[in-house]
């Protein structure tokens, strides 16, 4: 297996796990609180990492930095708006019904690379397209009427709050490419500038809904960090080495990993249909990368 691919199945494994970890353990804390707490962890885990690996000729990492700066910007806003909304989903709604929905990032990814980047959409990813979408009526089939799911996809929170966090990880994930390929951002100064970015940015609204408790489970805190840490890292490396159209599918079968974690684990209800569910979007994400 290519290198590049290898380590985005990681990656994807990573965030699978971390999904789960969210919802089991982490459900009295909003996403502002969690990345105002985990981000500067994962920071200080990963800072001496960065450091040693960081190519010790060519432009300092200031200069990198600003010449980076509007897509390091972008991710920084997209993904934090990203978060927020994929909290939201799971705290109204189980993982297992959210994660499918949620992963059908490439989707979107896919058309923001046509506009944006010259990208050309072939017959086969437009089959792609159709099988992410059918994942979204899977996971929201529940029997009665064919249209039901559409009309309980229209109206559920769960699914627009997921939906709306795949589109702004879409813009993330190309900016992640952009910024890693055409502005040659080094992967390790993108990720310590997305983890600070997005604990400053989210910080002032973590500050007004701090809870008590943080420091009982900071145990939990530093464990997330350090899966935060190894997943930003592999993700990075996937998208500096793959189009952002091959290393969001294959990232984003992280849903399955969340599903078959909370169909055992947290016992949700229809495992089975919304484990078919995201494995639609599986196959769909990747004959988008095909």
């Amino acid at each position: 297996m290519d290198m590049g691919l290898a380590v985005a199945v990681l990656a994807a494994f990573v965030w699978g796990c971390y999904l789960f970890a969210l919802k089991r353990y982490f459900p009295a804390y909003s996403a502002s609180v969690i990345i105002a707490v985990v981000h500067p962890i994962a920071i200080g885990l990963y800072l001496p990492i960065a450091i040693g690996s960081m190519p010790a000729a060519g432009p300092s990492p200031l200069r990198l930095l600003l010449d980076g700066g509007v897509g390091i910007a972008v991710i920084v806003v997209s993904n934090s708006l990203a978060f927020m909304a994929f909290i939201r989903a799971i705290t109204v709604g189980e993982i297992s019904y959210v994660a499918p929905i949620s992963k059908i990032v490439p989707a979107f990814v896919l058309p923001l690379e046509l506009l944006l980047l010259g990208e050309h959409l072939t017959p086969l990813q437009l089959v792609g397209v159709a099988l992410a979408t059918v994942a979204v009526y899977v996971a929201n089939f529940q029997g009665g009427a064919w249209l039901a799911p559409l009309r309980r996809a229209a109206h559920s929170r769960a699914a627009q709050f997921a939906l709306l966090s795949a589109a702004l990880y879409a813009v993330g994930d190309v900016g992640r490419r952009v910024t890693l390929q055409e502005l040659a951002v080094p992967p390790q100064l993108l990720v310590v500038a997305l983890l600070g970015g997005m604990a400053i940015v989210l910080a002032p609204q973590a500050a007004r809904t701090w809870p008590g408790g943080v420091r009982e489970d900071l145990p939990k805190f530093l464990v997330a960090g350090a899966v935060v840490a190894a997943g930003e890292h592999t993700t990075m490396i996937a998208f500096s080495t793959l189009p952002a159209s091959i290393a969001s599918p294959i990232i984003n079968t992280q849903a399955i990993v969340a599903v078959v974690l909370g169909g055992l684990v947290l016992r949700e209800e229809a495992f089975g249909l919304r484990l078919l569910a995201a494995a639609l979007a599986v196959w769909g994400v990747t004959l988008i990368a095909i």
